[in-house]
């Protein structure tokens, strides 16, 4: 074979190697790229659905579990709400048999939606009446959420005992039936 074609074969096959590696790198790596991220994309889409559709199916509990804890937050009118929780909370210790040695209720304005009622509450009590009274506020129907407890001892043998929780409770404002 002659220099000439030979030269003109490795000129060939180099454009052709360039041509086919410039393919690769332009077209075929991109489309998979895309075809990739699409599958991922329809993936994810169906998933949407999927979620979608059970939360149809499941559409009339969650509604009717959603009227429920709005039934139970506090009233939006400042004066019953805090009416509302003490009398709640006198109830407790009256269960329970604990003494209650103070409630300080405090409003705090959180949401142009909501308003949270910060309370604290000091009860004393044996062991037992403490528990019980704590069952009493976490089982209430009340939208309360117990922040804090602290727990200290009123004699030497440890038999009276002095318990402070703080309590948020949730009054959501302009609610709409």
């Amino acid at each position: 074979m002659k220099i000439e074609n030979r030269q003109k074969m490795l000129v060939i096959g180099t454009i052709v190697a360039a041509g086919l590696w410039l393919g690769d790198s332009l077209v075929i790596e991109p489309l998979i790229k895309e075809w990739s991220a699409r599958g991922k994309a329809i993936a994810e889409l169906r998933t949407q659905v999927k979620n979608g559709a059970a939360l149809i199916v499941r559409e009339q509990g969650i509604r009717s579990h959603w009227e429920q804890m709005r039934g139970n937050t506090l009233p939006d009118n400042s004066a019953v709400a805090e009416h509302q929780l003490i009398s709640d909370f006198t109830s407790w210790s009256r269960d329970s048999g604990v003494e209650i040695t103070g409630i300080l209720p405090q409003w705090k304005n959180d949401s142009d939606d909501y308003q949270t009622l910060n309370c604290r509450v000091e009860v004393t009590g044996t062991l037992p009446t403490l528990s019980q009274f704590l069952y009493n506020v976490e089982k209430g129907p009340m939208a309360l959420k117990l922040d804090s407890m602290e727990l200290s001892t009123r004699d030497t043998a440890g038999q009276q005992l002095t318990l402070g929780i703080e309590v948020s409770g949730l009054a959501l404002v302009n609610q709409k039936p």
